[in-house]
């Protein structure tokens, strides 16, 4: 009876963990339109100052298109890492190349000597494609050769190649 209680109790705060993560999640992916649109929030001119910092513009000459440029990168960055880490199909390593493509964006955004931020990215992306694309073709390969040779279905394919980690730490303990 004592252990079945304690069973109950540890099912119930993992279900409440869970229920307050997917809260948190579903309520920030509900917010990416207000995030969006803070940009709107920065003075128009090419010095941005608040009591945390000053953000001078240099290349781009106008704070609030910098950060119009900034938001239309870390939005989509932030929902699509939240597709990564949520995600338990056997493709979403091919979310990864969309995850460093706007990294990479990011990154270029404030090297002021580029003149085009999306410049010359193929070759920073060009690696992590070699890598992910023929890991996903082996996968998918993987998975239509035990289909051919066996009696189970594409979805229950799907489950046995399904990672299933038990949190989000690790989750990204699995990539190091």
């Amino acid at each position: 009876m004592r252990k079945e209680k304690e069973s109950l109790s540890k099912a119930t705060k993992k279900l409440s963990r869970r229920a307050i993560v997917g809260t948190l999640i579903s309520t920030f992916i509900a917010s990416t339109p207000l995030l969006f649109s803070l940009y709107e929030s920065v003075p128009s001119g090419k010095v941005w100052n608040t009591f945390l910092f000053t953000y001078d513009s240099n290349f781009w000459e106008d704070a609030q298109y910098a950060m119009w440029v900034f938001t239309g990168k870390i939005v989509p960055l932030a929902l699509i890492l939240i597709w990564f880490f949520t995600n338990r199909h056997w493709w979403y390593h091919a979310l990864l190349v969309p995850i460093i493509m706007y990294a990479y964006q990011i990154i270029q955004m404030y090297n002021v000597e580029k003149t085009n931020i999306d410049e010359n990215q193929i070759l920073v992306l060009l690696p992590v494609l070699v890598l992910v694309v023929p890991s996903i073709y082996l996968i998918r390969a993987k998975m239509f050769n035990q289909i051919n040779n066996a009696d189970k279905t594409l979805e229950e394919m799907e489950e046995e190649f399904m990672i299933k980690p038990k949190g989000l730490w690790s989750k990204v303990k699995q990539y190091f």
